[in-house]
């Protein structure tokens, strides 16, 4: 099996040496998303709340670009940089993810300078 790069301009390109996603057979796993407007290039307004939901966007444009949606994904790992932020994140979050809802751990990090949230999604698919 073939592993295969994916990408879009749909969502932020990578600040480094990696895809947006990678496919190897039916699992897709994308990289972390952050709230950046790709279309802007940046951070999304309304603090935890506006980037969670430009985070999610990303997560979906990238899954779109491999012929994926939500429904795909298995598990989510976010990232926050605040203890503080678990509630208005957990608000947001549980009105935008459908049932049956993917797995999710969360853990608590430093990202770059007024980013608050990053997420990444395993997805397995058909293909």
């Amino acid at each position: 099996m073939a592993k295969v790069s994916i990408s879009t301009e749909n969502a932020p390109k990578p600040v480094a040496n990696y895809s947006q996603a990678v496919r190897k057979g039916g699992i897709l796993q994308v990289a972390g998303q952050v709230g950046i407007d790709a279309a802007t290039g940046e951070v999304a307004a309304q603090g935890v709340t506006g980037q969670t939901r430009q985070v999610l966007a990303n997560l979906e444009a990238v899954l779109a670009a491999a012929g994926a949606s939500m429904a795909d994904v298995v598990m989510l790992r976010v990232y926050l940089t605040d203890t503080a932020h678990f509630a208005e994140f957990n608000e947001t979050y549980n009105a935008l993810i459908e049932e049956p809802a993917p797995a999710r751990t969360t853990v608590y990090v430093g990202l770059p300078a007024g980013l608050l949230v990053e997420i990444d999604a395993l997805a397995v698919t058909g293909s």
